[in-house]
């Protein structure tokens, strides 16, 4: 959809026999227009041919016409951007480019050349786009619809003064500017205003829709999606899109109807059939249903992970209850996929999607299982609170929260459910804070959705969550709450402080950003030390030089404590004291280390380990249920777990806990045998009878089952 959406923008090029039928295409006149291209089919000219079949939507002899129109006398510039543009139009943006390239090649200073290079970065939400509009326009400032995708553009970053400043310019050029009118179209529906002035077609509601999509309206988005099927039910992109939200919204049986419609219409784009590939998958799932929630879950690790994720969910929702003082108005539904390609599908088309775990789309939430990640490379449970929050706000606002704030608050309210969740302040986010690579709040968004540097979304991702957390310290959760009432009622962030926190947005900026600097001010003013001391001491310890290493690493162990990357200080000043006998000295380390969110499961399972040894089992427990957050897939977590609960009294957890075992190793005869031994501490007697003869029917001489059964029967 992003690349026929941008393609849309493309207006009547220019006094050429094709001309016209575009006009055509534009106004809605279809019958006119499809007979306008098949005159053009008819014609001696191979790049007149060319456009006519690609008007008729038959790419492939387009794509025969203009390979023949490329050894005509025809402009090569000229063919070569028009050969692009059907490149682009077919989701094939990398040809596309190369042929704008080669355009340029042939002129330097041919614009429409630059406009579809403009058009490629656009796709994937490139700041270059801009770029190269701009740098098309130098060469024709006539080039109207270089501002079309200038305002497109702009609306896309959330500036609708700029998108209508540029949509007027398109309109000053020419009357034709249809793609600017579709822009001003869309900025009166994002602000409520239906009964727009603006005259709009077929492309011009998909226009609208895209908007509402990347805004998170996902209902609105269907529903001009449907008014643009309407006027053109052979607008394949957007009957595309359509299908995707449909599944989005959790309605898969239409949403393949849609689908499969496209791709039988021969429109193939890598979202269409993706999302029907992930559509075949849906039988590997199972449902299960809660009074307020579905829980989708693969029936591989539906008995693993059903347990966890119900009581988490239950817990997310009580708590967000609570704090936003609200219900939802109908049953959610969580997925969660352990295959991350099937869950990025539920994603396509966003931006800022690198490195996500988990999207929102109103009451419909899919992320990744653990199964779907490398061990101890993301939490879950941190996870699920982060989209809970999003579920609430969004539902709270009607969809109208800024990005910034909404992943803001999502992030501050996993730390304030555990304080080991939430954003840390990673290396690119000090790189960012040296450079002082910050946004003024008003302009935040823009780094979630076209970002100026590579590692931008998720400084934005850090930043949006400081700000909510400076809010709720300096003037409390009611200033939060008040701010999502203020975006309910539509008003523009600027309003939303100054009515919430009563001061001016650039004086919220000067105040937050002398908090975070108080803040993080060490750990940036020490950074490059911190990493030359962290380096040295990791080699003298793998020199064997333990003293040298211990002396190395504290005098850094300050400088940087939010680090719990691969080699932290934590992990080799636990192996240095684990060296020196000091046990107790390790747990202080590696507890620091687990309490400021760090996930290796190694680290945390010697953590475990070590607080038995040290006789302190409590502790071990919480490890374990901090480390089940992170990786809950290794059996032997489950089993350590449980023989801490049952050893604590806690029956009902260690049958969780055994079940959980016999999940991940269904065929050991010593999970069967824990787990009996749960259910019968937890007065289960006819279940824990049937464990053990599971366990005895693999093992007929396993004494500690036979004693079990014995004293069973007795």
């Amino acid at each position: 959809m992003r690349i026929l959406l941008v393609l849309a923008l493309t207006a009547a090029a220019w006094a050429a026999p094709w001309d016209n039928c575009r006009q055509l295409k534009q106004h809605g006149k279809l019958p006119e227009a499809k007979a306008c291209f098949s005159k053009l089919t008819t014609q001696s000219d191979a790049l007149t041919v060319a456009e006519g079949f690609w008007g008729l939507g038959q790419y492939q002899e387009a794509n025969t016409g203009f390979r023949a129109a490329e050894k005509s006398p025809a402009n090569p510039a000229l063919v070569k951007t028009e050969w692009g543009n059907l490149y682009l139009e077919h989701y094939q943006p990398g040809d596309a480019a190369k042929l704008f390239e080669e355009a340029l090649e042939a002129d330097p200073q041919y614009a429409r050349a630059y406009l579809g290079l403009a058009r490629v970065a656009a796709v994937g939400f490139d700041k270059r786009a801009l770029e190269l509009a701009h740098k098309a326009l130098e060469h024709d400032p006539k080039l109207y619809e270089a501002h079309e995708l200038l305002a497109y553009l702009a609306l896309e970053d959330n500036e609708p003064r700029v998108a209508a400043e540029e949509a007027h310019k398109a309109l000053d050029i020419s009357e034709n500017a249809l793609k600017g009118t579709a822009v001003l179209a869309s900025i009166d529906w994002l602000n409520g205003k239906t009964d727009t002035q603006w005259k709009v077609y077929a492309e011009g509601y998909a226009t609208g829709a895209h908007f509402f999509e990347i805004n998170r309206r996902y209902e609105e988005a269907i529903e001009y999606y449907r008014k643009a099927l309407a006027l053109d039910e052979d607008l394949w992109s957007a009957r595309s899109q359509l299908g995707i939200n449909l599944m989005r919204l959790g309605r898969p049986e239409e949403a393949k109807q849609q689908l499969e419609r496209c791709f039988n219409a021969n429109f193939r784009d890598a979202e269409t059939v993706n999302a029907l590939r992930l559509l075949d998958t849906l039988g590997n799932f199972e449902t299960v249903k809660t009074p307020a929630a579905e829980i989708v879950l693969n029936k591989k690790e539906a008995a693993l992970l059903r347990p966890y994720v119900e009581t988490e969910l239950q817990r997310a929702m009580a708590t967000y209850e609570r704090k936003y003082q609200m219900k939802l108005p109908g049953t959610m539904r969580l997925e969660v996929y352990p295959n991350h390609e099937d869950f990025a599908v539920r994603t396509i088309g966003l931006p800022g999607i690198g490195g996500l775990l988990g999207v929102t789309f109103g009451t419909v939430v899919a992320m990744d299982s653990p199964s779907a990640r490398a061990p101890g490379e993301f939490n879950w449970a941190s996870t699920l609170w982060h989209e809970m929050s999003h579920v609430y706000v969004l539902t709270a606002t009607h969809h109208l929260v800024p990005r910034w704030f909404t992943e803001g608050l999502a992030v501050h309210e996993e730390g304030a459910a555990q304080p080991d969740w939430g954003d840390r302040m990673t290396p690119e986010i000090i790189a960012a804070l040296q450079k002082k690579q910050l946004l003024p709040v008003l302009q935040l968004d823009r780094g979630f959705v076209r970002p100026q540097y590579p590692t931008q979304v998720l400084v934005s991702y850090y930043q949006a969550g400081q700000i909510c957390d400076f809010i709720a310290q300096k003037w409390g959760d009611a200033a939060l709450l008040g701010m999502i009432h203020s975006y309910a009622a539509r008003k523009a962030t600027a309003d939303a402080i100054q009515d919430n926190l009563h001061e001016s947005a650039e004086a919220f900026d000067k105040e937050f950003n002398t908090w975070l600097e108080a803040k993080t001010g060490n750990t940036v003013q020490h950074f490059d030390e911190w990493k030359r001391g962290l380096r040295g001491a990791y080699q003298s310890f793998e020199k064997g030089k333990k003293d040298e290493a211990g002396k190395q690493a504290l005098a850094v162990h300050n400088f940087y404590p939010d680090y719990v990357g691969k080699n932290s200080v934590y992990e080799l000043s636990a192996d240095l004291y684990v060296s020196r006998g000091d046990k107790a000295a390790a747990v202080r380390e590696l507890e620091a280390y687990r309490d400021r969110g760090g996930k290796d499961p190694d680290a945390l399972k010697k953590l475990a380990h070590l607080e038995q040894e040290t006789g302190n089992p409590k502790q071990a427990q919480s490890t374990l249920s901090k480390l089940n957050d992170v990786y809950p897939m290794d059996a032997d977590l489950h089993k350590q777990w449980g023989s801490l609960l049952l050893a604590a009294g806690d029956a009902n957890g260690a049958v969780r806990e055994g079940k959980a075992a016999l999940a991940l190793d269904g065929d050991a005869v010593e999970a069967h045998y824990e787990l009996a031994k749960a259910l019968h501490a937890a007065h289960r007697v006819k279940e824990a009878k049937d464990e053990v003869v599971l366990a005895l029917e693999a093992a007929p001489d396993y004494k500690p089952a036979q004693q079990l059964l014995l004293q069973l029967s007795q």
